[in-house]
């Protein structure tokens, strides 16, 4: 057993391309070991801005030998009439270094071939990774790519120099005009001089050692520490932000923070323009008080200690001032003109080829929004879903928004405060974006939610309607996480619509712009499209929490009213850790598997109650009259739980009717009188799930 070390070094690459790379170069050895038969251990990653490696433990010095089977030719080309061998069959066995009486016969689809058994002789793994790491540097995907010199090969960045270790044997790796060797580098200032390794296990230690803290991990976790006590000093608090340390922490090799200030007068900024100001630009961290207040205090991440730190927080603090003058000039210059001025303008802005401007978008997004606010029955907020939908989209014609465009809605929302809107349509105006990521919260009104319901829906239609659906792994706009939050919103403020309603309603806003999408005769129209969408986010969304089965269930009897849908989940995942709900599923889902197979001879209709001849199947019928009404009053009130209870006493009832009674009769007429029995007890827990699709045995 030995250790691997491959180290990739580069000139800087940007924050957003390490870990992917890593990722990259993760995944293609793994899978390069596994098709090579290469055994190891553990494999820790290491990345800085100028480097990318693998540390692999517990390789196995040589691969296993294997016994591998190879075909030859069919038994009917390689024997004549008398049985004797032909040409094929001698070449063959002369190619695998066996006689013929050695090799196997061997049946197949399409016949009977002789097989050699061959016994492949395991290799040095030494010998194999020379290829193997040429191959993962070649595999490593870099959003953009630069050459340089004379050289053909590209890379994220020039490439420095390549650490191959085994042991302590190098292997030779060469790309472009890079040759592996056991030279890293360290601290690009701190500790210039090249770097020798004898073996892989002293690299963590020498690089620290160099003043580079290559595990990300540690690397993080330190910065975070150094942040939050620099904070502390200067009598603040970090603003949480995941997504900028993760960038911040790919900047670094050794994360040095300083405190910087800005000058008071800016704080009359919305607290987000300041903070997407220091984040955006400079990738500062923002500190406020204990009670959450923006401070006007800043924390800046240098890559190397200085000797002058207050040098250095005068270049920090002047690159900022600047750009928040040039923020306050934004903000100054965008109040002059109303919001309600610059939807005019959105006409000449598009939003997707094909369906129109984002005047149009707003205008199909108002409209959707009536038609939903009406649905879910919230017509007090009427009038401020049709002014918040109106100027929803304005804020895009601001240079506030213009410079960032992550501010859309927050602008919108001051903006709109700042003309004296009410403050219900300037909260609506920022809450139907919301969620904008993991970390916020839903929509806390009516208005913003309706609003941000119709948007995700119409964008839904309209990319679906021209062809622009996902596909795989590739989602360019965000189509999956926009049905997933329109599920979320619905379900979080208890809107009950009918989607399949709501869908046809957006599909004929967007009318002829859909009209010239290409779509096969045989392919599903967009609704059934979108429906089945929507099927996939619930299915997979709710699997993360139930049963699977349960979840299939529940979906095939129905999801168009989707917080029923949700409640009728709880409540039969409430029953499936009852010891009763197994013969409880197991015999109902007898009932729903005879009623489908009988669906298409047997027309729904009451039961006759003249034709039922067995006492049996008279008690039944009898008890099913009972709680029929019963069932129907609990699933009126979305009481789900309590129509199943209501059910459970049938079920001695119902396996005495399939002990009994012989549902199939040859009698034509008492045979659907029965099948409509059965049809009517489906109906009743056929309101909650479709219990055919439960994995229960009697």
């Amino acid at each position: 057993m030995a250790e691997l070390l491959f180290e990739l070094g580069t000139e800087e690459l940007p924050a957003r391309f390490v870990v992917p790379a890593l990722d990259d170069l993760e995944k293609t050895f793994t899978e390069q070991c596994a098709a090579l038969n290469i055994k190891h251990g553990a494999i820790r990653r290491f990345g800085t801005p100028r480097r990318l490696a693998l540390l692999v433990s517990e390789l196995s010095e040589k691969t296993d030998d294997v016994l591998k089977e190879v075909k030859g030719p069919s038994v009917k080309a390689a024997f004549d009439a008398e049985g004797k061998p032909t040409n094929p069959a001698l070449k063959f066995a002369q190619s695998v270094k066996l006689s013929v009486e050695q090799l196997k016969r061997v049946t197949t689809p399409k016949g009977e071939y002789l097989v050699a058994m061959v016994e492949e002789k395991g290799r040095r793994t030494y010998e194999l990774l020379s290829e193997v790491l040429n191959h993962c540097t070649r595999k490593i995907n870099f959003a953009k790519q630069m050459r340089w010199g004379d050289v053909e090969q590209s890379f994220g960045r020039p490439l420095q120099w390549i650490v191959a270790l085994l042991g302590t044997e190098v292997v030779p790796v060469t790309y472009s005009d890079v040759k592996s060797g056991r030279v890293t580098r360290g601290h690009r200032f701190l500790s210039p001089a090249p770097l020798t390794l004898e073996k892989p296990a002293d690299y963590e230690a020498a690089l620290e050692k160099a003043h580079v803290i290559a595990d990300l991990a540690r690397r993080r976790q330190l910065m975070v520490e150094r942040i939050a006590a620099a904070a502390q000093k200067a009598g603040g608090v970090v603003l949480p932000d995941e997504a900028l340390l993760d960038q911040v922490v790919n900047l670094v090799e050794l994360p040095n923070p300083v405190v910087g200030t800005f000058e008071e007068r800016h704080l009359d900024l919305p607290p987000e323009v300041l903070i997407q100001e220091m984040k955006s630009h400079q990738r500062y961290f923002s500190l406020t008080d204990a009670s959450g207040k923006l401070l006007p205090k800043f924390i800046a991440v240098s890559n190397t200690p200085v000797k002058d730190e207050k040098l250095s927080i005068k270049g920090y603090e002047r690159v900022l001032r600047a750009r928040l003058t040039d923020g306050r000039f934004f903000f100054d210059e965008d109040r002059r003109t109303p919001l309600i001025d610059r939807v005019e303008k959105l006409h000449r802005r598009s939003w997707i080829e094909k369906l129109g401007s984002m005047a149009e978008k707003t205008d199909r997004i108002r409209a959707l929004g009536v038609f939903l606010t009406k649905a879910v029955g919230k017509p007090a907020v009427l009038g401020t879903v049709e002014r918040a939908a109106t100027l929803c989209k304005a804020d895009l014609n601001t240079g506030m928004v213009g410079e960032f465009p992550e501010l859309q809605g927050v602008m919108g929302r001051e903006y709109a405060l700042h003309d004296k809107e009410p403050k219900e349509v300037a909260v609506a105006i920022f809450e139907h974006y919301l969620p904008r990521g993991a970390g916020d919260g839903l929509p806390t009104q009516d208005a913003g939610a309706i609003i941000g319901l119709a948007d995700r829906l119409d964008s839904l239609c309209g990319l679906f309607g021209i062809g622009k659906k996902p596909t795989g792994a590739k989602d360019d706009f965000a189509l999956r996480r926009a049905a997933i939050t329109f599920i979320r919103i619905a379900i979080a403020r208890g809107y009950r619509f009918s989607l399949s309603a709501a869908i046809d309603e957006s599909i004929s806003l967007l009318g002829a712009k859909l009209a010239d999408a290409k779509r096969k005769p045989t392919d599903p129209g967009v609704k059934e499209q979108l429906l089945e969408f929507f099927r996939g986010r619930l299915e997979s969304t709710w699997k993360e929490n139930h049963r699977a089965d349960v979840v299939e269930a529940v979906l095939s009897a129905g999801f168009d009213d989707l917080v029923a849908a949700q409640l009728r989940l709880e409540a039969i995942s409430s029953y499936v850790s009852r010891p009763d709900f197994t013969p409880l599923a197991a015999t109902f889902k007898r009932v729903a598997n005879i009623v489908e197979k009988q669906a298409k001879d047997v027309t729904r209709a009451p039961v006759d109650a003249s034709k039922l001849t067995d006492e049996v199947e008279k008690t039944l019928n009898a008890e099913v009259s009972k709680v029929s009404a019963a069932v129907l009053a609990a699933v009126k009130t979305d009481d789900y739980a309590g129509a199943m209870a209501k059910v459970v006493p049938l079920k001695p009832f119902v396996d005495a009717f399939f002990d009994k009674v012989m549902v199939m009769a040859e009698d034509k007429a008492l045979r659907e009188n029965r099948v409509r029995l059965l049809m009517e007890i489906g109906g009743l827990f056929g309101t909650v799930a479709d219990f055919s699709k439960i994995q229960a045995e009697s």
